[in-house]
């Protein structure tokens, strides 16, 4: 499972404004105070979504903390120093760090060490350093796994899509130096994604440090809607389709596009605006497709020529009792 990030505790984007952080602070702590709520876990999800809005509400730490990455920062890490500093800041250390170098121990006195060290590495780590191991060992640093959102249409959601991202990072030079990063991705998005599912592509997040693994860069997949009505809830979806007065009445046939295709469907007699007709399997596809629903509304016809102001006029009067309103 992906280490969640600040940003994920909040629910929002890596490229979030302030004011969509205090709106996302705000429902959330609506949600999970515990003066308020009945979740099971309120108080400890509140106390995780006050640590991430005291992060993110905070231009000068959040701008450090997208530097660090979550996992550094969770341990210590402030500023691309402190990482450096967990490679190289006791004796006999080499100062420089990425993908290649490593560093060497002579057997120094293990006070020398500093508490960063201690805290990333643990005292394993320090064992093996009291140890007085000689040559040279690598100390490994797995990458941070990053999140990014993408957005798809319905159309999308059924088939497959393939978008390019731009993805803001940053890398460590020959230096060990934190420099910025722009990648270009080009990513296939399978047919059947449902909404909110997360895909995972290996390797592509964050750089790993002291020859270590990059992290994994985890997808949020969005659907949304292409017309009024249209609603998503994971694999199923609600479309709303117009029906005439005579087939909601009588019942009918009719032909409906839809993103599994055209399909015959059967209007029920004495349908009425509002009901939804359910349609198995025919949803968002996957291993469990969801159900596709047709929300029926009734279009009514206007009365132009002298002919259909006549069809009115006789409907009313096959229907004299008949009470549209409902009477206080």
């Amino acid at each position: 499972m992906p280490q969640p990030d600040y940003y994920h505790t909040l629910g929002v984007s890596r490229t979030a404004t302030a004011e969509e952080i205090k709106k996302a602070f705000r429902r959330l702590a609506r949600k999970y105070h515990p003066d308020v709520s009945k979740e099971a876990d309120a108080v400890s999800r509140m106390a995780e979504i006050n640590e991430a809005n005291e992060v993110l509400s905070d231009p000068e730490k959040r701008a450090a903390y997208d530097a660090v990455g979550h996992q550094a920062w969770s341990q210590g890490a402030r500023s691309a120093d402190d990482v450096r500093g967990a490679y190289g800041s006791g004796p006999g250390y080499s100062s420089t760090y990425g993908p290649g170098s490593g560093f060497t121990q002579d057997g120094a006195d293990s006070q020398g060490y500093s508490d960063f060290f201690e805290e990333l590495f643990g005292q394993a780590a320090r064992a093996r350093a009291q140890s007085g191991q000689s040559g040279t060992q690598r100390s490994q640093w797995p990458g941070e796994d990053q999140h990014a959102d993408i957005t798809l249409n319905l159309e999308e959601a059924y088939r497959g899509s393939e978008r390019t991202l731009r993805l803001q990072g940053f890398e460590v030079d020959a230096q060990g130096q934190f420099v910025p990063r722009t990648r270009t991705l080009s990513v296939k998005i399978p047919a059947g994604v449902a909404q909110g599912q997360l895909i995972r592509l290996s390797g592509q997040g964050g750089p790993g440090l002291g020859g270590g693994p990059a992290g994994d860069l985890f997808l949020r997949i969005h659907i949304e809607p292409q017309t009024p009505g249209q609603q998503v809830d994971g694999r199923d979806v609600i479309l709303k389709v117009f029906v005439a007065p005579w087939e909601a009445a009588l019942g009918s046939n009719i032909q409906v596009r839809t993103p599994a295709g055209e399909l015959s469907v059967g209007v029920p007699a004495g349908s009425v605006s509002g009901r939804r007709l359910r349609l198995r399997g025919k949803g968002i596809p996957g291993k469990q497709p969801g159900d596709l629903y047709l929300e029926l509304d009734i279009a009514m016809p206007g009365a132009v020529t002298d002919d259909q102001k006549k069809a009115w006029q006789t409907l009313a009067a096959a229907y004299p009792g008949f009470e549209a309103r409902t009477k206080v």
